[in-house]
């Protein structure tokens, strides 16, 4: 039944009955991080202790025309630089959110950005894997009229892939490629100089890189999840061997004392490519068409939507000791940015910006409108925030958010229900609750208005319906850990949901006894059709043993409050129109009883179903089911009118064979005591209460005396014989 249906028919039920509520009082609860993740939080940060506390604002400063942001740099006046792409552009966002752009390319995408120490602003492109320098105050140029920084055309390994751009301190820019893996160095300020190969490596990619303070590159590969210290003189050692295929992100921050502490993001199991490569496919050229594939690439994530075994975040001391800090199987790790607080972390697939602690210890900070985060840039006002899927920048301010809220997911009681008293634990009383209902389960349809709710005192004050949502307004420095309300449901009648009759059978016998005898399986019929039914044992058989002196009344039934349940078993006769008890206070769901309790003839069962002990007396409610008819028959056939007689050295033997209740189904005879033989009645068709017999049966022997036995069974299986001695 739909939701739709069930409240319309709770409402009726409610319009036309006095409301019995169901058993006791219920209390829905919110107190971990997973439960709390489900809601909305507007500038609140749900902690991994499972609390909520005011967190940093979120605004949104921009969203692009493109699908993807892959990168955001900004330079000292608070200036952002996008890299997108579909389409490929490099975009300037100032403070106010107004943007130009600064640079198109009919390139796949823009993959990285970066602002040099003279103010100039570097692209880096794909497929063609160039580096673009652009005038950060100049109008949008192209890829033909854009200065070339970079082109791996000028190399001797041409790499197919930049990954990442950097500035040292002299102001030298440094290119992470793959295809292969390598770091090349170039001086943009020498219009004559050539790139030089600063580092090689046996990987797939180098995918991220930064520099730590005594100037020394830290780079993470795809391939093998390998962190390089790279010196100045570019001789690389691996400083650790991440257990994951790829290093998706590195930072770096400083302990307690002022050394530098490395931070590295890694997904993928290196035993096997868990990453879908990304077929790209674009226009370079009128004539050409160029398929990228980019193994285990951010876009490979994006494109696919797959977690691929989740992520990792190491934390590597200036001991060189590393240790796991963070790991999240349903999140893919973008980019990390440390920060006083702590270090940030731009998720996808889900949009999440957590902020992680020293003792691992996290916060969710923000769920953004996008599939992914991406990459973080410094500003005056706060953090910037590029993401894809949709390409979009956010700002997270330094300072809490003034206007902390939290909305709760919306609760389904599943009955319509009284609401009572909320209840909470927090740090302090530095918070506003509020509380709204309805029946549908879209708040945005004619719920209830948002009322304010005093915690652990009263009724919240909404009306009663089946669906109910709390907010809550945090202001300094709350943590508010804990909210529940109480609410009472609706009682709502239980239901019979199938009964099925078994003559000639017994359940609940001594296990002796029941070895001893024949077993025989009570079965609902949807047992054989695989439709669900209800109740503890569901459709799996009844198991009992046969007796023909037995009936077995079988149901299933529930109740969709939970209510404990007790039945009572009906029976009425053919032609009766009266409902006789035959137990009542049944805890079982089934019921067997003697067949001489009652006489021959057809009868139903009806199965009464009640939720009274769950209830105060007068509150319970009741449902029923009534039986296909069934016949009870123990009479034995009666058979009549046997002859027999010589006929030719044949024995001609004619009989009359008659049931008061169930049709006579097959008869038998024995000449002198030999075996059984079948014999058919006239007419052939054994199916009515009376049945005629007309045989003859040739003699082996002719003369002396002979003994004709005939043997007759009802449907029911219930025998008489009869005998003759023909001369």
């Amino acid at each position: 039944m739909s939701r739709t249906r069930l409240v319309a028919r709770l409402l009726v039920f409610i319009a036309l009955s006095p409301i019995a509520h169901a058993q006791g009082t219920r209390l829905w609860s919110q107190s971990r991080f997973d439960e709390f993740e489900k809601g909305r939080p507007h500038g609140v940060a749900i902690r991994s202790d499972g609390s909520l506390i005011p967190g940093p604002k979120i605004a949104s400063v921009l969203a692009t025309p493109s699908t993807y942001v892959w990168a955001v740099a900004s330079d000292s006046t608070g200036n952002a630089y996008l890299a997108t792409g579909s389409p490929a552009t490099v975009l300037k966002v100032s403070p106010d959110g107004k943007s130009t752009k600064l640079f198109e390319t009919k390139d796949l995408t823009v993959q990285a950005v970066v602002v040099g120490p003279d103010g100039s602003v570097y692209a880096a492109t794909l497929p063609s894997g160039k580096v673009y320098k652009l005038k950060a105050d100049g109008p949008g140029v192209d890829e033909k009229s854009a200065t070339v920084a970079f082109d791996p055309a000028t190399t001797a390994e041409k790499p197919k892939y930049i990954w990442a751009v950097a500035f040292d301190s002299s102001g030298r820019l440094y290119i992470a490629t793959g295809g292969p893996a390598g770091i090349y160095r170039v001086d943009p300020r020498d219009s004559a100089a050539k790139p030089e190969l600063f580092f090689k490596s046996d990987e797939q990619h180098i995918r991220c890189m930064a520099f730590d303070h005594s100037g020394n590159l830290i780079a993470g590969s795809d391939g093998s999840g390998l962190i390089y210290r790279i010196g100045k003189d570019g001789k690389g050692y691996i400083i650790y061997n991440a257990p994951k295929r790829e290093i998706t992100a590195v930072a770096i921050g400083a302990d307690s004392a002022g050394k530098d502490v490395i931070w590295a993001s890694a997904v993928g199991e290196r035993s096997r490519v868990t990453l879908p490569p990304l077929p790209v496919t674009g226009n370079v050229a009128v004539s050409a068409t160029i398929t990228i594939v980019q193994p285990g690439s951010v876009q490979a994530f994006s494109s696919n939507g797959i977690v691929p075994d989740g992520s990792d975040i190491y934390e590597i001391a200036a001991s060189g000791a590393p240790r796991k800090l963070w790991s999240d199987k349903e999140t893919v790790v973008y980019a990390l940015h440390p920060t006083p607080q702590g270090l940030l972390v731009a998720t996808g697939n889900r949009g999440r910006i957590y902020r992680i602690h020293e003792n691992g210890e996290f916060e969710d900070l923000a769920h953004l409108e996008a599939s992914q985060a991406v990459g973080f840039a410094d500003s005056p006002q706060g953090y910037l925030v590029a993401t894809a899927n949709s390409g979009k920048l956010y700002s997270l301010s330094h300072s809490g958010d003034p206007e902390a809220n939290y909305e709760s997911d919306v609760f389904d009681a599943d009955f319509f229900s009284t609401w009572g008293r909320a209840e909470t634990h927090a740090s302090s009383s530095n918070y506003d609750l509020f509380a709204r209902s309805g029946n549908v389960e879209n708040p945005e349809r004619n719920w209830s208005d948002w009322v304010k709710v005093t915690p652990n005192s009263g009724n919240v004050g909404v009306p009663s319906a089946r669906f109910v949502q709390w907010k809550a307004v945090l202001r300094d420095d709350v943590a508010l850990s804990s909210v529940g309300l109480n609410y009472l449901p609706v009682n709502v009648a239980p239901s019979v949901d199938e009964i099925v009759v078994q003559t000639g059978a017994r359940v609940n016998v001594s296990q002796g006894l029941q070895q001893q005898q024949q077993s025989i399986n009570v079965s609902f019929p949807s047992s054989q059709t695989n439709v669900i039914t209800f109740g503890e044992s569901g459709n799996s058989p009844l198991t009992g043993i046969r007796d023909k002196n037995s009936v077995t009344a079988r149901w299933a039934a529930h109740d969709d409050n939970g209510d404990e349940l007790v039945y009572s078993v009906y029976y009425r006769g053919d032609g009766d129109s009266d409902w006789r008890l035959l137990k009542d206070n049944v805890t079982d769901k089934y019921y067997s009883f003697d067949t001489a309790l009652l006489p021959d003839g057809g009868y139903r069962v009806k199965v009464v179903a009640s939720d009274a002990p769950s209830h105060n007396p007068g509150e319970a409610l009741s449902a029923d089911r009534v039986s296909d008819r069934f016949v009870i028959d123990t009479a034995t056939p009666i058979i009549s009118s046997l002859s027999a007689k010589l006929d030719g050295g044949k024995i001609h033997v004619t009989a009359t064979a008659t049931d008061s209740t169930s049709p006579i189904t097959h008869a038998e005879y024995s000449i002198d005591a030999g075996p059984w033989q079948y014999i058919e009645p006239v007419g052939r068709l054994s199916d009515s209460l009376e049945e005629h017999y007309d045989f003859s049966v040739a003699l082996k022997a002719a003369g002396g005396e002979h003994l004709v036995t005939l043997r007759v069974y009802d449907r029911f299986e219930n025998v008489t014989a009869a005998k003759t001695v023909v001369h």
